[in-house]
């Protein structure tokens, strides 16, 4: 390699200098021989293993896949440590540590002596998080996904982790499920290694960096404990090598029309609600103007190809079988922008021209898709002046145009306190609404969204009502159910000013979202209004409400906005 092509790492390993003795020296007490230090591209593999993470447990294994395939190529793998978030075990919510953790990937990238990234992905935020972090660097990365677990079983049935949770109250108060019914669901819900099997946030996230490019091909449906998807890390290790070598950085990979094809995808395949959250904060790391708009004027009128739950039947290790991924972007091939490039250094198109479909029950053709027009809707409205979405397809289309009386929940704590009340004046036709769920207000924008009716509906044989928050919901609930409501209730939006009794009006074809309050009216609530007091007076916690943005700017920290590439701030030298 040139002098002017030279590795970043040759600044560390390289010289003959005092500080080129110190980085190699001491590495040499792990073993490495003379010519891990005569330039060899050096790859950073960015773990995001825990056992308090366990969708991601099996990524410490992982790790020395992929460094054998690094090996293999003639690399030189290094494993480093960054924050793990862990979906079913954090408090308040990882959404609220997601910033944190792509910080700390970011600066762990910038410190060392590193020239490619392979990033291991699993639960929601790991993947969106450690992507965001090493879009400010602007190295050669590639994403290996973790992959689903297998199949949920209870009674002889496929159940899938995550949508049973929206289920447990109806399943205990309507149902009648005992408590040993409950355990055996518990029990084989989540039966192997891997992140939640549903189209949930995590199976979406894999899908997202597939779609964008990031992954070799078919690699995000592949289960954890298939072998396959072993074979899948392994060529990761070698293909990062020859990234490196070829300067393949994600600069040259996350283009405008490497987002756009994301959107589509997500909306073809039923994808979450969290993930415009995330692709918003991951294009404002690498400064693609996206836009909450562009998500409905671009992918809302994409068809459902994907029979997945919770908008469908099956779940991702039925996807896999029928063949993933390249599938459905093969079948959607003239909505995408098919030259757009990825890690491999070919085309989307090209990449999934091959691609053969062995289960049309869950993946559709083109030309009988499982619903029309299944992306998610951006609404617009006095109540939400900065936009709100919601997902179509996991909704009940009679209440897709609703007229309702709103019965408020100030917090999450007034709604626990209050929706089994029996005395609680609602029926079927109100709009339950939730405040102070936003990222300032809970903090952190939990998925709380999607919150479970009242007993006495439930027990009415209701299943569905509408209901409006600033919150998050999961990728693996379903339900009419707007969400990201932006200004946030917390920072003074008309969610916050929202009585009960007052009607609003919902109109998910028109997209709009009115809340029937006078401007002048309005303007006196706002008069009055108290904005609630401060939830965290140090730490990251009060920097994180201080600086986040709103849900249709991704939600990120504003100084986090770009990204500072690759030098360090100061040498030693």
């Amino acid at each position: 390699m040139s002098e002017d092509k030279k590795l970043r790492s040759y600044d560390w390993f390289g010289k003959s200098d005092k500080m080129g003795f110190v980085h190699r020296s001491w590495l040499r007490n792990q073993g490495y021989p003379d010519d891990y230090f005569e330039g060899k591209p050096v790859i950073g593999i960015c773990n995001t293993w825990s056992d308090l993470t366990p969708c991601n447990g099996h990524l410490r294994d992982f790790a020395e896949v992929v460094k054998r395939g690094v090996v293999e190529a003639g690399g030189f793998p290094l494993e480093f440590p960054v924050t793990s978030l862990g979906e079913t075990i954090m408090r308040p919510t990882t959404m609220l540590f997601r910033n944190l953790a792509a910080m700390d990937t970011e600066e762990s990238i910038r410190a060392n002596p590193l020239d490619g990234i392979v990033l291991l992905t699993g639960c929601d935020k790991t993947t969106p998080s450690t992507v965001m972090g090493a879009c400010s660097v602007d190295l050669p990365t590639i994403v290996v996904p973790g992959g689903p677990m297998l199949n949920g079983r209870y009674k002889g049935q496929c159940v899938g982790s995550g949508s049973f949770n929206w289920l447990h109250k109806e399943k205990q108060k309507v149902d009648n499920f005992t408590d040993e019914d409950i355990r055996a669901m518990e029990i084989g819900a989540a039966r192997s290694q891997g992140h939640c099997m549903t189209m949930g946030t995590a199976s979406s996230m894999a899908c997202m960096v597939e779609a964008l490019g990031l992954t070799l091909p078919g690699a995000a449906a592949i289960p954890a404990v298939d072998s396959r998807k072993k074979v899948m890390a392994q060529l990761s290790g070698r293909r990062i090598v020859e990234m490196v070598k070829e300067d393949l950085k994600l600069s040259k990979i996350l283009t405008r029309e490497a987002f756009e094809n994301s959107m589509v995808v997500n909306s073809a395949i039923g994808g979450s609600t969290n993930f415009l959250v995330h692709l918003l904060a991951i294009a404002g790391r690498m400064g693609v103007d996206l836009k909450l708009e562009d998500f409905d004027q671009i992918a809302s009128k994409i068809p459902l190809m994907a029979n997945l739950k919770p908008s469908g039947e099956y779940l991702m290790e039925d996807f896999y079988y029928a063949g993933g991924l390249p599938v459905v972007i093969k079948e959607i091939k003239k909505y995408l922008h098919k030259d757009a490039i990825t890690v491999n250094g070919r085309g989307i198109g090209e990449n999934t021209a091959d691609a053969t479909c062995y289960n049309t029950d869950v993946i559709a053709t083109i030309d009988k898709p499982f619903q029309q027009d299944a992306g998610i809707a951006v609404l617009k409205g006095n109540l939400c002046e900065q936009g709100a979405i919601i997902k179509p397809s996991a909704a009940t289309k009679e209440l897709m145009k609703h007229r309702g009386r709103a019965v408020v929940f100030e917090t999450i704590e007034d709604y626990h306190a209050r929706i089994d009340d029996p005395d609680l004046d609602i029926d079927e036709n109100c709009v339950i609404v939730l405040k102070g769920v936003g990222p300032k207000g809970y903090p952190g924008m939990p998925e709380v969204g999607n919150v479970d009716l009242p007993e006495k509906i439930l027990r009415k044989g209701i299943r569905d009502m509408v209901r409006i928050s600033d919150g998050r919901m999961s990728g693996t609930a379903a339900g009419t159910v707007v969400l990201h409501v932006s200004p946030e209730s917390a920072v003074g939006g008309t969610l916050a000013l929202v009585q009960n009794g007052d009607m609003i009006e919902l109109d998910v074809e028109k997209r709009r979202l009115h809340l029937d309050v006078s401007e002048e009216e309005l303007q006196e609530r706002k008069a009055a209004w108290i904005p609630p007091s401060p939830l965290a007076t140090r730490g990251y916690v009060k920097m994180y409400i201080e600086h986040v943005q709103q849900a249709d700017k991704g939600a990120d920290l504003d100084f986090l906005i770009g990204g500072s590439g690759s030098e360090v701030t100061r040498d030693l030298h």
